[in-house]
């Protein structure tokens, strides 16, 4: 008998997930259902929503849509009150510094830090009034190192850190965590084109500790952890899953 379980367990809690239609977002959305979660899922691409939620569906994981433009909403008209806040929508342009336009920068921002904050306004009030919340941002190795042609996601991801200590130094006294997962080199639509350049996905795979990039797979035990009861006392950190990446 597993006498720990149930720290680990999701059973009877409501995850909102942003961006989980595909990659990460997906990903945990996926591993908080296993683990009992109810999932809506919220994203812009309505085809891909569907598909996510019907593939969900066949490992009965119980999911709905959300169809929502992430960098228009101010989020004031959604009715659902989630015990569980997933803040995974993002996007990476790609671009050489001097290119970037001031339409390009404030997209990222509207992804990674604007409806992040917003989201968080909205949900965190009623998290509180019930005593518990667990709200989960993506960061990225970007969020301690700089990459080539990627300074406004970098920006985007370095406030994410900075916007994760914040939200957890406003709310954890309400029974509200908020904590970061730094992801390593993971296959994704967001780094196709990394993965589909073989040799440069090698090359960073030797990067790592371990030896290799990461599976999706890879990301569940710490989504989990980091949105049950296990890390109650764990608050406003950054984790690296990342097969140690920034350790060597």
């Amino acid at each position: 008998m597993n006498r720990l379980a149930p720290l680990f367990s999701l059973e009877g809690r409501t995850a909102f997930v942003t961006g989980g239609n595909s990659g990460i977002g997906l990903a945990i959305a996926r591993a908080l259902g296993l683990a009992g979660a109810r999932l809506i899922l919220a994203a812009r691409r309505e085809a891909e929503l569907a598909q996510a939620v019907a593939d969900l569906a066949a490992e009965d994981i119980a999911a709905e849509a959300l169809p929502l433009d992430l960098t228009r909403s101010d989020f004031s008209a959604l009715t659902v009150a989630p015990d569980i806040l997933v803040n995974a929508a993002g996007v990476n342009l790609r671009q050489p510094f001097a290119q970037v336009t001031a339409e390009a920068f404030d997209l990222h921002m509207a992804l990674h830090l604007r409806a992040p904050f917003l989201l968080t306004q909205r949900f965190a009030p009623a998290m509180a009034a019930r005593g518990w919340g667990r709200i989960l941002n993506i960061g990225s190795l970007q969020s301690f190192r700089a990459f080539p042609d990627s300074a406004p996601y970098g920006a985007g991801k370095g406030g994410v850190a900075q916007l994760t200590r914040a939200i957890a130094e406003a709310w954890s006294g309400q029974g509200i965590t908020c904590n970061a997962v730094a992801p390593g080199f993971f296959p994704t639509p967001l780094t196709a084109p990394v993965f589909n350049d073989a040799a440069r996905a090698a090359t960073l795979a030797e990067r790592t500790c371990i030896g290799r990039n990461g599976r999706l797979e890879d990301l569940h035990g710490t989504a989990v952890f980091l949105c049950s009861d296990a890390s109650a006392y764990v608050t406003g950190q950054i984790l690296a899953v990342d097969g140690g990446f920034l350790a060597k």
